[in-house]
C-alpha cells in the first residue's frame, strides 16, 4: 500500500516479457544501421554477417591477427562495422599525425558521449566552457604539483604496506591481480582525494573499492547502445558510487589534492552544491586515475616474476640508486626517491613500457563532424559525417619490422648503451611515435605521469623490501574484453608469494 497503481497499459511493458520485447525492438533498430553500402571514394567497407555486431567478435578474439589479415587484404585504411558503429581504422603510423591535425575530426564529441553513457554526466554535452575549465585542472598533474602528489603517494604507500605486508616475515601467498587492485586503488584514492574522517575508515574504502570494481566490470557494456536499465544492477552500483563522491560526502574526506580542489571549485560554479552530477564527475576522474594503472601494474610484475633475470637487473639498478643517495639499511619504510631519481631508472622504465607495448590495446578515436577527404600515400578516402576514425597503435606495437620478436617480453627493449632508447624505424624511416599507450596530441592521457610514477614507486618498494616468486606455471593471456579501450586485463588471476627480505635497503 501507499503506492499509486500502475496504469493498466503500463503493466505489461514493465514485465520481464515487456522488457525483452523492448530489447528486441532496440536490437531491430540498431540492425537497420547495418544497411549501408560503400560509396565511390570511401575506404573498403567490411560489415561481416552479424547484424549490429558486425566484425566485433572476430576482432575481439584475435585483434592483432585479424587486423593484420585485413591489412594484407585491404591496405592500411578500411571501415569496419563494430557494435553498431562504423569505424575507419588507420594503420599506417606515418599517417597518424595528419589524422590528429585534422580539425574536422573531434575527440571532444567522442569523449562527451562516453562520459554521458558511462558516468551519467549530462552537462558537458551542452557546455564547452565547463569542459575547458575542467581541462585546465590537468596542469596539477605535472610539474611541482606532481612532485607534491608523489610525496603524498609515498606516505600512502608506506601506510598501505606497513599495515598489510610488513608483518609478513615468512612466505605468504596472494592473487596478483587482487593484490595490485587493492594497493593501487587505496593508494591512489588516498593520494588524490584523501581519507575519510567519519565512521569506519577501513569499511568506507573497502565498500568503495568493491563497488568500483563491480562497476568497472560493466564498463564495456556501458559504452554500448544498450540502455543501462538492461544491464542488471549496474545502474544501482553507479548511483551508489556517485553518491559516495557528491559534495556532501566529499566534505567528510580530508586531504584533497590540488587537482581535486580545483575541480570541485569549478563544478560548484556550474552546479548547485548538492547536485548529484558533481559526484558523477568525480567518479569519472577516479575511474581514469586507476582503471588502466591496475592492469599495467599487474602485467609489469607478472612479466618480472616470469623473468627472474630481468628482476635481478632492476633490483641492482634500484640498489645502486639508493646507495648513491645515502639510503642505508634500516627497519621500517624509509625509502624516499624524487621524481627525477625515478626518471633515472632506465631499466625500470623500460620494463614498464615493454608491458604496455604488449598489453595496451587502446585506439585513438575521433568523431567525424562533417564529410571530409582523408589524404594518404596510397590515395585519398572520403569519410562520412557521424562515423568514427581510429588510429590503432597495437598493430604498430607488434610489428616485427619495428620491434624484433614482438611477441616476446624483453625488459630492456627501450634501453640502449645504458640510456633510454627512442630510435625505432619502419620502412627505413625513423618513427616519431613508436609506443602509444596513452594516446596522442591534445587527447593524450593527462594522468600518464602520475600513473607511470606510481607504478615505479610501487615497484621500487616491492623490489627493495620483498622477495617475490610466482606460484602458478600456467600462462596468463590477455582478456580482450576492452580491445579498443585501454590496457587489457588478464584472462585469469595468478598466485604469487612474498615475504619481507631479511636484509632490507
Amino acid at each position: 500500500m501507499g503506492r499509486f497503481p500502475l496504469e493498466p497499459w503500463l503493466q505489461p511493458l514493465l514485465s520481464p516479457a515487456g522488457l525483452a520485447l523492448a530489447a528486441a525492438l532496440l536490437l531491430l533498430v540498431l540492425c537497420l544501421r547495418g544497411r549501408r553500402t560503400r560509396r565511390p571514394g570511401e575506404p573498403p567497407l567490411l560489415k561481416g554477417w552479424l547484424p549490429y555486431f558486425g566484425l566485433a567478435l572476430k576482432l575481439q578474439k584475435d585483434p592483432i591477427g585479424f587486423m593484420r589479415t585485413l591489412q594484407n587484404q585491404h591496405g592500411d585504411t578500411f571501415t569496419l562495422l563494430l557494435g553498431g558503429k562504423y569505424i575507419t581504422f588507420i594503420l599506417d603510423p606515418y599517417q597518424y599525425q595528419s589524422v590528429m591535425k585534422n580539425q574536422k575530426l573531434s575527440f571532444r564529441m567522442f569523449s562527451k558521449n562516453i562520459l554521458k553513457k558511462v558516468f551519467s554526466i549530462q552537462k558537458l554535452m551542452t557546455n564547452d566552457d565547463l569542459n575547458d575549465e575542467l581541462h585546465d585542472c590537468y596542469k596539477h598533474l605535472q610539474g611541482k604539483s606532481l612532485d607534491l602528489l608523489m610525496e603524498n603517494m609515498t606516505q600512502n604507500l608506506q601506510q598501505v604496506f606497513e599495515r598489510k605486508l610488513f608483518k609478513t616475515t615468512s612466505w605468504d601467498m596472494a592473487y596478483l591481480l587482487t593484490f595490485c587492485s587493492s594497493v593501487i586503488f587505496e593508494t591512489t584514492f588516498a593520494t588524490i582525494y584523501g581519507k575519510s574522517v567519519v565512521g569506519d575508515k577501513k569499511e568506507f574504502i573497502t565498500e568503495l573499492k568493491d563497488d568500483f570494481f563491480k562497476f568497472d566490470a560493466k564498463f564495456i557494456y556501458l559504452l554500448s547502445d544498450i540502455p543501462i536499465e538492461l544491464l542488471g544492477n549496474v545502474k544501482s552500483i553507479q548511483k551508489k558510487l556517485i553518491k559516495h563522491l557528491t559534495s556532501e560526502n566529499l566534505a567528510n574526506i580530508q586531504g584533497w589534492s590540488e587537482v581535486v580542489q580545483m575541480r570541485q571549485d569549478i563544478l560548484e560554479k556550474y552546479y548547485m552544491f548538492k547536485d548529484f552530477e558533481i559526484g558523477a564527475h568525480h567518479l569519472g576522474f577516479l575511474w581514469a586515475s586507476v582503471a588502466n594503472t591496475i592492469p599495467t601494474m599487474f602485467w609489469t610484475i607478472y612479466y618480472l616474476l616470469r623473468h627472474p633475470e630481468a628482476m635481478a637487473v632492476l633490483r641492482d639498478e634500484i640498489d645502486h640508486l639508493l646507495q648513491s643517495t645515502g639510503q642505508k639499511q634500516g627497519s621500517g619504510f624509509s625509502i624516499r626517491i624524487t621524481r627525477e631519481q625515478l626518471d633515472s631508472l632506465v631499466y625500470l622504465e623500460s620494463a614498464i613500457l615493454e608491458a604496455l607495448r604488449l598489453c595496451s590495446f587502446s585506439s585513438i578515436i575521433r568523431f567525424v563532424q562533417e564529410d571530409l577527404t582523408l589524404p594518404s600515400e596510397t590515395g585519398d578516402y572520403l569519410l562520412r559525417k557521424g562515423d568514427l576514425v581510429a588510429i590503432f597503435p597495437p598493430l604498430m606495437h607488434h610489428d616485427p619490422e619495428i620491434f624484433e620478436a614482438p611477441e616476446e617480453y624483453r625488459f630492456d627493449r627501450f634501453v640502449e648503451n645504458g640510456k633510454k632508447k627512442t630510435t625505432f624505424f619502419k620502412g627505413g624511416k625513423r618513427l616519431k611515435h613508436y609506443i602509444l599507450p596513452f594516446g596522442m596530441g591534445a587527447s593524450k592521457c593527462p594522468g600518464r605521469f602520475l600513473a607511470i610514477n606510481e607504478i615505479k614507486q610501487l615497484l621500487v618498494v616491492l623490489l627493495s623490501y620483498f622477495d617475490l616468486e610466482i606460484m602458478d606455471d600456467k600462462p596468463v593471456q590477455l582478456d580482450y574484453g576492452r580491445f579498443l579501450i585501454g590496457i587489457q586485463y588478464p584472462d585469469s588471476d595468478v598466485l604469487f608469494r612474498y615475504k619481507v627480505k631479511s636484509q632490507r635497503i
